[in-house]
C-alpha cells in the first residue's frame, strides 16, 4: 500500500482535544505547532451579515486568510470566492453556492458543505477532515486535499481532478485523502484518483464508470454493489479491500488481488 500519504493522520496523536505531532512529518502533513484551541482556529473575525454586506455591494469579496470559524454561511451564493489559506473549522456552507471558489490551504475541519455547489472549485492542500460534504457536487473540482473522517454519501466527482500533483515529489507527494470515509452512493464517473488514498473507506453503490483509480490505494475499502465500466484500476492496491466476485475482472489490473475479500 502507498505509505506517502499526503496529509498522514498517523502522525497526529490527539491528547485531549489538542493534537501533538511526530517528527520527520513531510511537507503535507498537518503543520507542526498548531493549536486548533487557539482563537485563530475557533473564533470569526466577521460576521454573515459582514459578508452579505460585501456580496450586496456588487464586488466579490476575497475573504482570503480570515478566521471565519463557526460561521453559519447556509445558502449564501459565494460562487468563484477567494478563501485561500482561510480558517474554516466548523463553518456552515449547506446548500451554499461555491462553483469556481478557491479553498487551496484552508482549513475546514468538521465543516458542513452538504449539498453545496463546488463544481469547478479549487480544493488544493486543504485540511477538511470530518466534513459532511453528503449531496454535494464537486464534479470537475481540482482536489488535493485531506477528507479523513468525512461524510460523503452522494457526493458527486463527476470529472473531478483527484490526481497527484506529480511536480511537487520533492515536498513529498501531494495526492487526495479519502480515507476512513462514507462514500456510498457517490458519482465518480470519468474522475481521475490516480494515487489517491482510499483506504477503508466504503463505496457500496458509487459509479467509477471511466474513472482512472491507476496506483490508488484502496486497502480495506468496501467496494460492494459499486459501478465500474471502463474502469482503470492498474496498480491500484485492494489488499483487504471487500469486493464482489463479479466484480473481479475489473480488477484483473489491481495489486494484491489475493488479497481481497470475496462476498
Amino acid at each position: 500500500m502507498m505509505r506517502l500519504l499526503a496529509y498522514t493522520i498517523a502522525v497526529v496523536v490527539i491528547l485531549g482535544g489538542g493534537f501533538a505531532f511526530a517528527p520527520g512529518v513531510v511537507a503535507q502533513d498537518l503543520p507542526a505547532g498548531i493549536d486548533l484551541n487557539s482563537p485563530q482556529y475557533t473564533t470569526a473575525e466577521m460576521s454573515r451579515v459582514d459578508i452579505e454586506k460585501l456580496l450586496a455591494s456588487g464586488k466579490k469579496p476575497d475573504l482570503s486568510d480570515k478566521s471565519l470559524n463557526g460561521l453559519d454561511l447556509s445558502g449564501l451564493d459565494l460562487s468563484g470566492v477567494n478563501f485561500r489559506a482561510a480558517r474554516l473549522d466548523k463553518t456552515k456552507f449547506a446548500g451554499a453556492r461555491l462553483s469556481g471558489a478557491i479553498f487551496d490551504q484552508v482549513w475546514a475541519i468538521g465543516a458542513d458543505f452538504s449539498g453545496a455547489d463546488l463544481t469547478h472549485a479549487s480544493l488544493f492542500s486543504a485540511q477538511m477532515q470530518k466534513t459532511n460534504f453528503n449531496n454535494a457536487d464537486l464534479s470537475h473540482a481540482r482536489i488535493v486535499a485531506d477528507f479523513s473522517g468525512a461524510q460523503m454519501r452522494k457526493a458527486k466527482f463527476v470529472g473531478a481532478d483527484m490526481s497527484a500533483d506529480m511536480k511537487n515529489q520533492s515536498m513529498g507527494l501531494m495526492h487526495a485523502v479519502l480515507r476512513s470515509v462514507d462514500l456510498r452512493g457517490a458519482d465518480f464517473q470519468g474522475a481521475n484518483l490516480a494515487r489517491a488514498d482510499l483506504e477503508f473507506s466504503q463505496f457500496a453503490g458509487a459509479n467509477f464508470t471511466k474513472a482512472n483509480l491507476t496506483g490508488a490505494d484502496a486497502g480495506g475499502s468496501d467496494f460492494r454493489g459499486a459501478i465500474f465500466g471502463d474502469t482503470v484500476l492498474d496498480q491500484c492496491d485492494v489488499s483487504g479491500a471487500e469486493i464482489d466476485p463479479a466484480q473481479m475482472p475489473y480488477f484483473a489490473k489491481a495489486e494484491n488481488l489475493d488479497r481481497v475479500i470475496k462476498h
